[in-house]
């Protein structure tokens, strides 16, 4: 599209006369960006003093971006999402609301192509990072403790009182009126009516974040072998259940590789995206060597888009490099093969990606009100409070634009 005179809010004469010079060259840059918006645009607010509007041929969403300084393409072009995340943490661009942007990235994800992939030596170097964090037994350790324990006082300020880190299941439509809570609530109830357990049978739940499954599950008289590797976790379900004064759930800090016993059934919620890909197959041993024969595994996994499964393996985004090292979102189909493979059928799949969009909001809404307030610990900085808002928003625009899903699913151990 055609870049339209200077705005208002950068008077020509401020304007940098480099800024001018090199202008060309990202607007070719730009008009591949344009011919790969299928669907919404963008409002682009450009350092030569132009305004141009990027994409907008159909409906979508429309973001106001204002990029104050060409660097930031630069930083997209050669470092995908990453270079994206450091160009906004260092003042390249900015917008009024960023989630209606990667809302826009993921919906147009098939036609952008590798607009938003790092590419040659920089996704060389960042796989070589990525490859150093992989999921083995001293790297699966090391990763889940930079995520899970940064500490509970710090989750404690912005997730629901049940603190559980997963998507929740909200009645339709969604209304503010609901409370997160009981959404939360209802997500478990689902999984734990998919296990089948009754009363007096044993679960196996891979990957039990801060307690709020076991705990139901106890209630209902169910027993629970609860697996974390975080100690700040593991500390919490302790103190969590000694103080509900609930028997039968025993939380041990032991790798999924490590399990033995049969059990009645296995319950993962959101545990497999710190996997990986290269043991994706050892997890579903896990699970099938774990359930009695007929016994089910009730999973809620966070999938990609199969169709752009490959390049975003091949790269390292920036969730990847800057908030869960290790992590990896699921291709579906392939993993559904893997597991019927090892005599998992897989059944009764349902995906509800826009209440995952609808949980990420209300926790950008409580982070937010936290940090406005004071309450969240000292010890983390001014960066690092950005960087987990950003991390929030991009992970709400993705749900939103569709290219990532949530789902449970019951795989049936024949």
């Amino acid at each position: 599209m055609t870049a339209v005179p200077a705005f208002d809010d950068v008077p020509a004469a401020q304007v940098s006369p480099v800024a001018r010079l090199v202008a060309p060259v990202f607007h070719r840059l730009l008009d591949r960006i344009d011919a790969g918006l299928e669907s919404g645009g963008i409002d682009a607010h450009l350092p030569d003093g132009t305004r141009r509007l990027i994409g907008g041929r159909a409906p979508g969403p429309l973001p106001i971006v204002t990029v104050h300084r060409w660097r930031a393409l630069v930083r997209l072009a050669t470092a995908g999402s990453v270079g994206w995340y450091e160009g906004w943490a260092a003042g390249d661009w900015s917008s009024p609301d960023a989630v209606p942007l990667f809302d826009l990235f993921m919906r147009n994800r098939r036609s952008l192509g590798s607009s938003a992939r790092s590419g040659g030596v920089v996704r060389l170097a960042a796989r070589a990072w990525h490859r150093m964090r992989r999921n083995d037994l001293t790297g699966s350790r090391k990763n889940i403790a930079a995520h899970y324990d940064l500490g509970n006082d710090f989750y404690e300020t912005w997730l629901d009182p049940s603190l559980t880190y997963s998507s929740a299941i909200f009645a339709e439509p969604f209304d503010d009126a609901e409370p997160h809570e009981a959404a939360q609530a209802t997500k478990l109830r689902a999984i734990l009516d998919r296990t089948g357990a009754r009363a007096g049978d044993t679960i196996l739940e891979v990957g039990c974040g801060w307690g709020s499954f076991a705990e139901m599950a106890a209630r209902a008289g169910v027993g629970v072998h609860a697996l974390t590797l975080s100690i700040e976790q593991k500390r919490q379900v302790d103190d969590r259940i000694a103080a509900a004064g609930l028997d039968g759930v025993r939380v041990a800090l032991t790798d999924y590789r490590d399990v033995t016993g049969i059990y009645d059934a296995v319950a993962s919620i959101e545990m497999v995206e710190a996997v990986g890909e290269e043991y994706w197959p050892v997890y579903l041993d896990a699970m099938a060597r774990a359930l009695k024969p007929g016994g089910r595994a009730v999973l809620q996994y966070i999938s990609i888009d199969d169709a752009i499964f490959d390049s975003y393996s091949r790269s390292v985004d920036f969730i990847q490099r800057y908030v869960f090292p290790g992590g990896m979102l699921l291709s579906e189909p392939r993993f559904r093969a893997l597991a019927e493979a090892r005599g998992l059928a897989w059944e009764d799949r349902r995906g509800f990606g826009l209440h995952y969009a609808e949980t990420l909001r209300r926790w950008r809404v409580a982070f937010d009100a936290a940090v406005a307030e004071g309450r969240l610990p000292a010890r983390f900085d001014a960066r690092f409070v950005a960087l987990w808002r950003y991390y929030l928003m991009y992970c709400e625009g993705g749900f939103l634009g569709g290219g990532i899903d949530v789902a449970q699913v019951t795989l049936v151990k024949r």
